[in-house]
């Protein structure tokens, strides 16, 4: 089991999916030991029910669900951010994978 877990959570998981690929590159070249993946929003409640997640980012397309998620997370001590729109826009798995372990405190 991997140290962190990181949720990337869009309309249908599919552009995300591909943000994941170049993070998990950006944690291996640093040596992180995380497991990162993508959900569509219909997912996520399923996800933080059955997973130790440790941080959730969200698509800039679903970032009208932000309060939603907020709601979802609550007490549960798991940061929330929607995912910088430059950075998913370029796919820059690094700066994704830098605000989520910004986020954790680390």
């Amino acid at each position: 089991m991997a140290e962190k877990t990181i949720m990337l959570c869009c309309a249908a998981g599919m552009s995300t999916s591909m943000l994941v690929a170049k993070m998990q590159k950006a944690a291996e070249a640093q040596n992180k030991d995380v497991e990162i993946f993508a959900v569509s929003a219909s997912e996520a409640d399923n996800e933080l029910a059955t997973k130790n997640i440790n941080c959730v980012l969200l698509g800039p397309q679903v970032r009208y669900m932000e309060a939603d998620f907020k709601k979802k997370l609550e007490g549960k001590n798991i940061p929330l951010a929607v995912i910088d729109m430059q950075a998913y826009g370029m796919m820059n798995g690094e700066k994704v994978l830098g605000q989520a372990y910004e986020m954790m405190g680390e």
